[in-house]
């Protein structure tokens, strides 16, 4: 793991760094909920095939995309030894459902879609019981480094806005728009109401 943050939270570190560790990122994800259904492959795959595919075979796809050669998808926040949270970030073309999803794209936001240097964080999962204690604020500064470390030269991301209307925990897994506005992002686009899209120069 590459250190790319640290925080203190009661006492102990919170490290987020690019996460290269299938066991530490299926630690984080495999339980109940969306994300141990998913396994961060809902935006990596077109819809019709993402259907097809059963839980252990989303969780073998990301546990391949971590052995493979260049950026690593996404970051995770250690606890002292305990993976405790996870974010995807990825070069924007990794993710089809961007270019069909009206919550994560306007017309005038697709005339670049294929740009290589334009990457989006697209989800955080944080585990029961370390939640609303900063480890997502980590996640998205090891987002950033991983991001600009990368070559990106924009970091994208959609998150909702709470204040628009009442949401869950599992609502928020794109993060809240206050997260990203404390991390330096800019809105760019509101596809819909309690939605936004924002991005950050890197």
């Amino acid at each position: 793991m590459r250190l790319a943050t640290v925080a203190t939270m009661a006492g102990t570190e919170v490290r987020a760094a690019v996460c290269r560790s299938a066991d530490e990122a299926i630690a984080v994800l495999d339980g109940p909920g969306d994300p141990g259904t998913c396994f961060c492959q809902f935006d990596r795959l077109p819809h019709a095939q993402f259907r097809t595919l059963s839980a252990d075979e989303l969780r073998d796809r990301l546990a391949l995309r971590l052995t493979e050669p260049g950026a690593g998808p996404g970051v995770v926040a250690m606890l002292d030894d305990e993976p405790v949270g996870w974010a995807s970030v990825a070069a924007r073309a990794e993710f089809p459902r961007i270019r069909t999803s009206p919550s994560m794209s306007t017309p005038e936001l697709k005339a670049d879609l294929d740009d290589p240097g334009i990457w989006a964080v697209t989800c955080f999962v944080v585990r029961v019981g370390h939640r609303r204690q900063g480890v997502a604020g980590e996640l998205l500064d090891a987002a950033v480094a991983h991001a600009r470390t990368s070559g990106a030269h924009t970091l994208e991301g959609y998150p909702l806005d709470p204040s628009v209307r009442r949401l869950s925990s599992a609502d928020l897994y794109r993060g809240t728009l206050s997260l990203f506005a404390a991390a330096g992002f800019d809105v760019v686009a509101r596809p819909k109401p309690g939605r936004a899209i924002v991005r950050l120069a890197l």
